[in-house]
């Protein structure tokens, strides 16, 4: 028998998304367009970065700590600087998640790139292989396993904190989650910040299958997990 008060909690939450289902579809639309773009971004920052350190244990070092830094910073706090300077919307949201989203990709790349076995990359410079085709041919599909990783931490990890970027007025589910959070009290506060919630969970679900599946279509056989 189910507990005393779920039923209207579960009756009110499937009304409210069913009446504003365009709005909850645009939302997640938003929401997962600017991760998608902010992981994108952070991915060529990172693998380009990787590349340039790796060989370097104090190159790679100063990077990734200075990525950590990055990620001691509140939301809240990082946003409020980013406002001043690129204003609100979207671009100090896309920024932010960026940021963000810095670190596991770039500790997962220098990881990576590390662990190509040298006497591989010395046999393609010995059938003429010049470095750029060495490091787009054989070190980053080796390091391709470890790079997405890093991407799907990365993902999951934005997909929650975007909903902070409500506060700056950016894109996504976090202003339905701030709107019902700012209306309680209201019939509709708990149906509007649930229904938020619940989306950016099944999105991060569906992101990270979709990352897995990825993943799995360009990993060479021969090094698949």
């Amino acid at each position: 028998m189910p507990a005393p008060g779920r039923e209207p909690i579960l009756h009110t939450l499937w009304t409210y998304v069913v009446d504003h289902r365009t709005q909850l579809l645009t939302d997640s639309y938003l929401h997962v367009s600017a991760v998608v773009q902010s992981v994108l971004i952070a991915t060529v920052a990172s693998v380009l970065i990787g590349i340039a350190v790796h060989r370097s244990p104090w190159g790679s070092a100063l990077a990734t700590a200075l990525a950590s830094i990055i990620l001691t910073v509140p939301s809240f706090a990082l946003l409020g600087l980013l406002i001043p300077v690129l204003g609100l919307g979207v671009r100090p949201t896309v920024t932010a998640l960026v940021l963000y989203a810095l670190l596991p990709i770039l500790r997962n790349t220098i990881v990576g790139l590390a662990a190509v076995d040298p006497a591989v990359s010395d046999a393609a410079r010995g059938v003429g292989m010049g470095r750029v085709r060495v490091l787009s041919g054989i070190e980053l599909p080796l390091a391709w396993p470890a790079i997405l990783a890093g991407m799907r931490i990365s993902t999951q990890m934005i997909m929650g904190i975007l909903a902070m970027a409500a506060y700056a007025k950016g894109p996504g589910l976090g202003n339905i989650i701030f709107s019902g959070l700012a209306r309680l009290g209201s019939p509709t506060a708990v149906p509007m910040a649930l229904s938020g919630t619940v989306l950016i969970i099944i999105l991060a679900l569906l992101l990270d299958a979709v990352l897995a599946l990825i993943g799995r279509l360009t990993t060479p056989r021969g090094i698949r997990d």
